[in-house]
């Protein structure tokens, strides 16, 4: 069964940069889209990014010029590049692949 691990949330200012790392073990990832998602507390989970298995991307009105994904098929890994971080931008981050979701990472980000 696959499993993804995301990594890379922590504490910043508004206005820095985050890079948060999907990683993948147990299944090949490559032939799938995959997705990033985050989630305040009190507020619905929702979609921020997401990515096709040939490379085609989309990104929430809210987050776009801002964030970018992307993917290394040799790595297994998906990443989500964040610049220009607001404070609104505070959530648990998570990775999804079909039906199954990593554990999430916290970022924060500070006025």
């Amino acid at each position: 069964q696959v499993q993804l691990v995301e990594s890379g949330g922590g504490l910043v200012q508004a206005g820095g940069s985050l890079r948060l790392s999907c990683a993948a073990s147990g299944s090949d990832f490559s032939i799938n889209g995959m997705g990033w998602y985050r989630q305040a507390p009190g507020k619905q989970r929702e979609v921020v990014a997401g990515i096709t298995s040939t490379g085609n991307t989309n990104y929430a009105d809210s987050v776009k010029g801002r964030f970018t994904i992307s993917r290394d098929n040799a790595k297994n890994t998906v990443y989500l590049q964040m610049n220009s971080l607001k404070p609104e931008d505070t959530a648990v981050y998570y990775c999804r692949v079909k039906s199954t979701w990593g554990q999430g990472t916290q970022v924060t980000v500070s006025s």
